[in-house]
């Protein structure tokens, strides 16, 4: 029997251990796909190409492929090492190995492509050699319908026996096949971590429901979350409704683990809000120090993030890490988690990728939390700002709503007519009212049975009853001087001589005839009583009675109140617009939520200056009147002129003072 075990392996296990090891990214794992490719089908280069997709077939073979990685990577790279984004005329047989990915991206399948000739594939023959594309697929190959295509992998072999190529061949084949196992790697590790959120974000979510507030579940959040991560401190920023001003300080921390009160005052919460304002500029999670962009811990999203604001919170500790985690509650940022740890914390790639989903699950029921806590006012503007959203977009929604509001607004007010009306003050006042006052200097001796302001009386009907004693002992002595001067008249016509005196004595009877004559009418006018049927409008006399009234005081007003007119008081720069026959509307402040109908009856031709401005006496007749109406009654007159835009009814007082600008 021979010995042997000199005989070396080919490296399949540290091939397969290589291939089904987990990568962090796509991209890290197509590198090693690459390389192992090139070294077990001892090709002297593998280029990964990428092929844009197209649904034009007739198209599809002028679709340019586009080189991504190579290998070997050059002269003093390290064996394996493949180079990313591979210079112009390193590849060799470039437009050939283009066209094999192509061909191969078109029919999906693994293709060979001899170098000497277009159909020497499998001849046997000397020639160039042979490009082998391999198709690589994403996703799982039990997943129904054609998997995407990422792209094909071209080898480029020496020239070669059949049998060789059609080993090689198979080689590639199974190797190549180990794409799914990093699908699966990848699905498997999705779902540990969204168990994993998900079971942190049950228990997150448990403990801040059982908070009486918004402020008690940011507190509950932020202890829970130190204990998970051994963080040495971590705070909760919040936006308030989700807006973010420009120029100032977006974020406000509003928790911090295990502390109760915070003066957001203080240089440590100045800087964490800056941070904060950091995460939030750039709406992604940031980890500082930066994670490397190749390796088992690369994050090529991450390792590119700013991290100023983060450097200057971690610059107290050299072993300091410093992660910021946005807070996303439907489509939006609403909050920021910062995380300050030593080397003891877990922050890194992988916990970064949890606390993400998980304050992704938490984030809408803290949002629910602080809506609940806010006034209904703010929950009505919210809501009312969500509706419009449908409408507009999510996108400053305000600001279009607005915008269509004014523009819809300004639409309505240049081509939609209204009634132009022109208002003014008014009062109700019976159409012909009877002062009546007192006839001479005299006593109210007593008034008429029943009279009192707002009684009604018939034509003459007592009204007042004034003292007659001594106009009546007056008229007495002058009867008793007509006959002195009578006789006396009467002697002097007997002389001779007495004519002259006779002409004395008869002019002072006819003197004191006339001064009885005046007695006696004031006799008859002490009786007072109403000219008119109507009603006592004005005129209250109980405290009079007895008392001596001068002459010309007015003492009762009798109004017919069944016939009343409205008398408005309209400014001289809208009495162009009324005439006789006019109509309009009266609300009076008795009633404001009825209105009555009204013509102009007489515009009486003479201004009159009234609280600071001139204005026409407008007589209207009320059609209807109420059956409450009384005189003294204000309100307010509108006159129906016609029918106008609302700009121009808007702007006809700028107009106007600018055309007297203009014209003075």
């Amino acid at each position: 029997m021979i010995d042997l075990s000199n005989i070396k392996a080919p490296g399949w296990q540290r091939l397969v251990l290589e291939l089904s090891s987990p990568a962090s990214d796509d991209r890290q794992y197509l590198a090693r796909l690459v390389a192992s490719l090139g070294q077990v089908s001892a090709a002297r280069q593998a280029v990964f190409f990428h092929v844009p997709r197209s649904t034009d077939e007739a198209a599809s073979p002028m679709i340019e492929a586009r080189a991504l990685m190579l290998w070997p990577a050059g002269t003093g790279a390290s064996a394996g090492s493949v180079s990313l984004e591979p210079a112009a005329g390193t590849i060799e047989h470039e437009l050939e190995a283009r066209s094999a990915a192509r061909t191969a991206a078109n029919t999906r399948n693994v293709g060979v492509f001899g170098l000497d000739r277009e159909d020497g594939l499998y001849d046997g023959g000397q020639g160039k050699g042979y490009l082998i594309a391999v198709p690589v697929f994403d996703g799982l190959p039990q997943q129904a319908g054609n998997p995407e295509l990422r792209g094909v992998v071209t080898l480029f072999l020496d020239q070669r026996s059949r049998q060789a190529v059609q080993a090689t061949l198979a080689i590639v084949e199974l190797v190549a096949g180990y794409v799914y196992t990093h699908a699966l790697g990848q699905l498997l590790n999705k779902s540990r971590q969204a168990s994993a959120a998900l079971d942190l974000a049950t228990r997150l979510i448990a403990s801040i429901n059982g908070a009486n507030s918004f402020k008690g579940a940011a507190i509950q959040l932020v202890n829970d979350l130190a204990r998970q991560v051994a963080a040495e401190r971590v705070a909760l920023g919040w936006i308030s409704g989700g807006k973010r001003p420009r120029g100032s300080i977006r974020s406000r921390v509003i928790a911090l683990s295990d502390t109760e009160h915070m003066d957001r005052r203080m240089a440590m919460a100045q800087k964490i809000e800056a941070a904060m304002d950091e995460c939030l500029d750039q709406e992604q999670a940031i980890l500082y120090p930066a994670p490397p962009t190749q390796g088992d811990q690369a994050d090529y999203v991450l390792s590119q993030a700013i991290v100023h604001s983060h450097r200057e919170l971690a610059a107290r500790d050299a072993t300091a890490k410093v992660a910021s985690i946005p807070v996303r509650a439907e489509g939006r940022v609403v909050g920021v988690v910062t995380i300050e740890a030593t080397s003891v914390g877990h922050i890194d790639v992988g916990s970064i990728e949890l606390l993400q989903a998980t304050l992704d699950l938490v984030g809408p029921v803290l949002e629910i939390r602080r809506s609940d806590d806010r006034n209904l006012a703010l929950r009505t503007y919210d809501w009312g700002l969500k509706t419009a959203g449908w409408l507009v977009g999510p996108k400053n929604t305000l600001s279009k709503v607005v915008g269509l509001v004014v523009f819809v607004a300004l639409m309505l007010a240049i081509f939609v007519k209204v009634p132009y009306r022109v208002g003014s003050p008014m009062t109700i006042d019976p159409r012909h009212p009877r002062n009546i006052s007192m006839p001479f200097d005299g006593v109210i001796e007593s008034l008429g049975e029943g009279v009192d302001a707002g009684a009604s009386v018939k034509t003459g009907q007592l009204l007042v009853q004034l003292d007659t004693t001594d106009l009546r002992l007056r008229a007495l002595d002058t009867e008793s001087e007509i006959l002195q001067y009578q006789k006396q008249a009467d002697e002097a016509r007997k002389k001779p001589d007495g004519q002259s005196e006779t002409q004395q004595y008869e002019a002072r009877v006819r003197q004191a005839e006339a001064k009885l004559a005046l007695l006696r009418t004031r006799i008859e006018q002490a009786t007072i009583t109403s000219p008119i049927d109507g009603t006592i409008i004005a005129g209250d006399l109980k405290d009079k009675v007895k008392a001596a009234v001068e002459l010309g005081t007015p003492l009762m007003r009798v109004a017919d109140v069944r016939d009343m007119l409205v008398i408005a008081q309209v400014d001289d720069r809208d009495i162009r617009f009324l005439k006789p026959g006019t109509t309009g509307q009266v609300t009076l402040k008795a009633e404001p939520a009825r209105e009555y109908a009204f013509t102009v009856e007489t515009i009486v031709p003479l201004s009159q200056a009234k609280e600071g401005r001139n204005v026409f006496e407008i007589r209207c007749t009320l059609h209807n009147p109420p059956g409450y109406l009384r005189p003294g009654m204000e309100g307010r007159a509108k006159f129906d002129i016609d029918k106008r835009s609302v700009a121009s009814i808007a702007s006809r007082r700028i107009v106007d003072v600018a055309r007297l600008w203009i014209w003075w």
